[in-house]
């Protein structure tokens, strides 16, 4: 493979940050510095400056990245050709997804997948989803999923399908003599929230708009980062929320909560996003065309 310590210092230098690196590449701290100390005794100068906890590539590092960068991708495109030859779908893959997908729709994707291509190593990232926005333009992650429309035009994006999200209430709130309710009908209760740059969030501001509302009309009480702290708050009667109907498959089926659809309905579309320019591993590739034939099934299942 491509030298280690080339790849351990690509990664120091696109992240400014030896404790982040060490994270990205799974190792400790001291294994990081360990590799770059080699490097620099190889060259025989520094490569990182560092002042008052803060690393910055000095001249002969930016030398060294734009040529680091060069080898690993040619490695990367040599060992996918060949791959291609073999028949082989291996290596790592690097993932993102933001939290509604994270936690309840990549899971069974991912399971799937990797039986599929067991010798894949595939790791996940959950964030909101300006968090795997930023990941996938800083080349952290190969492929990223997200909530809502992406308009980063430096990312390729495609829909995948289409999410509905739904008023949450108590299963005795009055909103639940209805089956479906307007904006206005929301605007009486406390309202739980998820945080700012959540992709549930920036949707539901969207439609909010569209209705010639704003967040500021909510009766905002509560901010979460995440639905199952949404979910709980909800369920303990402490106000209502909009989340993604496919968060709410436990609590609805033991009778823990109640939805309502809006009128008129949200809708949001769940998109694979990724690099224009990254260069796809093989793995890369059928991993995106196995989520698209999933993406097709579930919305012809619908």
């Amino acid at each position: 493979m491509a030298d280690r310590r080339l790849q351990v210092f690509a990664t120091v230098a696109r992240l400014l940050s030896f404790t982040k690196a060490a994270e990205a590449l799974h190792m400790t701290q001291p294994a990081v510095t360990f590799q770059i100390r080699q490097l620099e005794d190889y060259f025989n100068t520094r490569l990182f400056d560092r002042t008052h906890n803060r690393i910055s590539l000095t001249s002969a590092g930016h030398l060294v990245k734009g040529y680091a960068d060069q080898i690993i991708s040619l490695y990367s495109e040599m060992d996918n050709e060949v791959r291609k030859l073999t028949g082989d779908v291996l290596g790592p893959l690097v993932l993102g997804a933001s939290t509604t997908i994270g936690e309840y729709v990549i899971p069974s994707i991912l399971g799937e997948y990797q039986a599929k291509f067991p010798d894949v190593a595939v790791r996940l990232h959950v964030a909101n989803t300006d968090g795997v926005l930023h990941m996938v333009e800083s080349n952290e992650i190969d492929i990223g999923i997200v909530e809502g429309p992406v308009g980063n035009k430096n990312l390729v994006s495609k829909v995948c399908w289409d999410d509905e999200l739904v008023i949450v209430t108590p299963p005795d709130h009055p909103l639940t003599e209805q089956s479906v309710s307007g904006v206005d009908a929301i605007l009486e209760y406390p309202f739980i929230s998820r945080e700012e740059g959540s992709g549930t969030r920036n949707v539901i501001v969207d439609y909010l708009q569209s209705a010639g509302r704003d967040i500021s009309d909510l009766n905002l009480t509560m901010e979460f980062g995440s639905p199952e702290s949404i979910k709980s708050a909800v369920a303990a009667g402490l106000g209502i929320s909009i989340l993604s109907i496919a968060t709410l498959d436990k609590e609805l089926e033991l009778g823990m909560l109640s939805q309502l659809s809006l009128d008129p309905p949200l809708t949001r579309p769940f998109s694979i996003v990724y690099q224009r320019q990254k260069f796809r591993l093989r793995a890369m590739d059928e991993f995106l065309e196995f989520t698209e034939a999933h993406c097709v099934e579930k919305q012809s299942a619908k």
